[in-house]
This record gives structure tokens, sequence and C-alpha cells, in this order.
């Protein structure tokens, strides 16, 4: 047998080990330590599993495996385009081998770049605002852009959109499941799995068929840190379940950036905390991305000691990019209002992402013009067709904000 061919055998069996629901990643790599490989710990007797696994765990393997079968179950998995790598494989994510409890073995669908550039976790708030959409696609999309790799949990909001973005922009992205990474969760993100998987990739560490159960998600939250040399939060509230990935992002010594947000929102509160407790700021994505190459840089100056030269940073476009906070530009407000008539124009320009009532645009365009005023009534008209139009969006009864991007 050739190595190839017992690299084959071996990870037919590491797919039989990493099936196995009820065991851990310490107790996954002291057993095929112990045994001397994952085909030597399948055919090991219960004695020999009895020195890692406790009683029930032991039970519990003898069932799975005689209902396992190795080979048939391998060739299943191949043919739905997923492969198992594990930790001694070359394609093993360099940053996931440093961090605590690194998990044995990845489920992968799709193809996992190499290390050669860096990656961004990009998370925070499922119900996010029309502010937290606009910056969330823009930072995915300029990070996709410049060859850096988006890392995010796939969810709605935040998660989702980033990586969409990074994705339409000719990037790639890593989404990381809380699920087995043949299910698709959420359903409604069907479209962003389905282009990860031919574009960049979908990893689980858990088992194919396994669904998203609440507790899968905080060790899920780890791998996305894990992955990434940043982990950037867009939105989160005070007690969002972001900040248990900023936590664990923390202990695995990732930088943690935020983008800050009115004092007022409550959607803003788990982001401002993390400000005051030092957290980086993101103010534009040119400034972040020169951050970040600088910080990739110099991990890479510290793993490669004595290395001359280093990677230089990217020139920055010749046209600079919309900024994470967006400004009354008055470029990006012609071309959002480009051909519209003047009435619907004139309310357009005064939406942002603060949601207005009716009442409070006429007194805007009052104060701003007062000869052009127009009745409530009229501008009620005017917000439904600017709806309609995709330039705005009811946020809440009788409220609106500008939509964009």
């Amino acid at each position: 047998m050739n190595r190839n061919e017992w690299k084959e055998r071996e990870a037919v069996y590491a797919c039989w080990l990493c099936n196995f629901p009820d065991m851990g990643n310490k107790q996954l790599h002291r057993l095929t330590e112990l045994c001397g490989g994952p085909e030597a710990a399948y055919l090991a007797d219960k004695e020999k599993w009895g020195q890692v696994l406790n009683p029930r765990q032991v039970q519990s393997l003898a069932r799975y495996t005689a209902a396992w079968k190795p080979e048939a179950e391998y060739r299943k998995m191949k043919e739905q385009g997923i492969r198992l790598v594990t930790m001694g494989d070359e394609g093993y994510p360099r940053r996931l081998k440093d961090i605590p409890d690194a998990p044995y073995g990845l489920f992968v669908r799709g193809r996992l770049q190499a290390d050669d550039a860096p990656a961004v976790a990009v998370i925070g708030a499922r119900e996010c605002s029309e502010y937290g959409r606009y910056v969330a696609k823009c930072l995915g999309a300029t990070l996709g852009r410049r060859g850096i790799t988006v890392v995010s949990g796939m969810a709605r909001g935040i998660d989702g959109i980033s990586q969409e973005a990074a994705l339409e922009a000719g990037g790639n992205s890593i989404g990381v499941l809380g699920s087995g990474v043949d299910v698709c969760y959420p359903a409604q993100n069907r479209p962003i799995y389905e282009r990860l998987i031919r574009t960049g990739a979908v990893l689980s560490t858990y088992p194919l068929g396994m669904p998203a159960l609440p507790r899968n998600f905080p060790p899920r939250n780890r791998i996305v840190s894990g992955l990434a040399d940043a982990v950037v939060v867009v939105e989160a509230r005070a007690k969002s379940g972001t900040l248990i990935t900023v936590d664990m992002a923390l202990e695995q010594g990732r930088e943690v950036y935020i983008v800050p947000g009115r004092v007022t929102d409550r959607l803003s509160d788990g982001c401002n905390r993390l400000v005051k407790q030092g957290a980086g700021i993101v103010l534009s994505p040119e400034s972040f991305l020169e951050e970040i190459w600088q910080l990739w840089e110099r991990g890479r100056k510290g793993t490669a000691a004595g290395r001359q030269g280093g990677l230089a940073v990217p020139k920055a476009p010749e046209a600079p990019e919309a900024g994470v906070v967006p400004e009354a530009d008055a470029v990006l407000e012609e071309s959002r209002t480009a051909g519209l008539p003047e009435e619907l124009a004139q309310v357009a320009g005064v939406l942002d992402f603060d949601p207005k009532s009716p009442e409070e645009i006429c007194q805007h365009l009052s104060e701003k013009s007062p000869q052009g005023q127009y009745p409530e009534k009229q501008i009620v008209s005017c917000l439904m067709q600017l709806c309609m139009e995709g330039l705005a969006v009811q946020v809440s009864p009788g409220r609106f904000c500008c939509r964009r991007g």
C-alpha cells in the first residue's frame, strides 16, 4: 500500500470517528494517538477504548460502530462533494491549530484557500438595522475586493450580508455552520450556502446530518474567530450572542474591532461597551484594510523569523471607498436620487439611517426650502413610492429610513 492509499484508508476511519457525536476533540486526539491512527482505533476492543472513554461512551461507540459501514459512508460523503480534513492533513487551516481544544476534523464543502492572505470574521446582529445592513455590505465587499477572506456563521443579518457582499465582489468567504455541513441553516440563506460551495467554502465540526441545535452555536463561534486574524462586530445588543464570539476571539489572541453606534441605539449597546473596554474602531474600510494587512504581516514575520522582506501593504484604490460611516456626500446623494421626480428626490434627500416620521420630513423640507413645502399626505405618498423603488424602508409604523446598497 503506497502513501496515498494509506492516507485514503485512514480518512475512511477518520470519517467514522468524526461522525460519532459523543466524543470531544481531546478524546479524539487521545484515542487515535493511543491506538496508532483512526483505522487502528476502529479495530481496537472496548478495553482499549475504555482507556480514553467512560463506560457509557464505550457502549455508545460500540452500538454506533456496529451500525456504521465505513467504506459505504465515506463513499456517500464524497459523492455529496464533502471531504474531511483532519489536523494532520496539509489542508488543515494553520490558524486553527493554534487555538485551545483545536478541532480534530473539519467537514468541508467547497474549497478552503491556503493560509496566504488575511482573514476577517464579520459578525453582528441577526435583526440588524438598515445602517447595519449597509455597513456589513460595504465592509464585506471591500474586504472581498482586496483579497481578504470573510469568515462568518452564515446567519441571518450581519453575518450573511457580509459574506454575500464579499462573494458578489469576487472575493472569498468561509461559512462555519452550527449544524452538519450538509444541512443549510438558516434555510433562507440557501442561495449564500450554494454560492459558498461553488466559490468559497462551508465547513463544520459536527457530524453529517446534525441539525442546528442551540448548544452547537457557542462551539461553532470559536471556529469562526479561530479562522480569522481579526473579528469585526457590526451591531450587537448588550446581551448579544455575538459577544460570546468576542470573548472567544480574545482568548485566542485575535484582534477585535467594532463599528461604533449611537448611544441611544440598543443595537449598538454591545459595540459601544467594547469601545470602552479598548476594542479597535473601524472608521472606514480603507483604514481598516491597512491595519489588517499590517497585522497579518507582523504575524507572518513572527512565524518566520529571519525571513527578509515581507508582504507589502497593497496600494489603496485610486477612487476612495465609501466610508463605513456614511457621510452626506453630494456624489452619493446625486446617484441615489438620479432620475427621480423633483418631489421624490427632495424627500429621498432628507432620509438617512435615522428613522423619521412624515411630520419630521415636512419640518426638514420646510426649513430647507420654505417655498417647496408639501402636505403631509403628499409626503406619505412619496415615501410609499420610494419604498417601492427600493430607496426607502418602513422600519416601524410611521417611521422611515433610507435604503442604500
